[in-house]
This record gives structure tokens, C-alpha cells and sequence, in this order.
């Protein structure tokens, strides 16, 4: 998580690529995981999520 990035923008971003992965999307890493919602975290944590934030502040 970066310091402009709230937890919750954080757990937006997991929950959206964990629904995409369980979908069928491609996984962007190399991982031994199974599970969406843990293969979303190690993507998240390699830097590799394809989302942004646009915040109105």
C-alpha cells in the first residue's frame, strides 16, 4: 500500500481482481497460490494490478 492509498482503496482493488481472477482472468505472476483473494495479494504486493484510483478530494 502506498501513502496516499487508504485501506480501503486497497481492499476495493484486491476484491475486484480477486472476482476477476475467480472469472477466469489471466494471473500477472508467477505464484503457488490457488485461492483469488491470495493471488490478488501477491499481485497487489508485486506492483502489478492493473486498477487506478480517482479520488474527487
Amino acid at each position: 500500500m502506498n501513502a496516499q492509498e487508504s485501506r480501503y482503496e486497497k481492499a476495493r482493488k484486491l476484491g475486484a481482481r480477486a472476482l476477476q481472477l475467480a472469472h477466469g482472468a489471466p494471473v500477472l505472476i508467477e505464484t503457488e497460490h490457488t485461492q483469488p483473494i491470495l493471488i490478488a495479494a501477491e499481485e497487489y504486493d508485486a506492483g502489478v494490478l492493473p486498477f487506478t484510483v480517482n479520488r474527487s478530494d
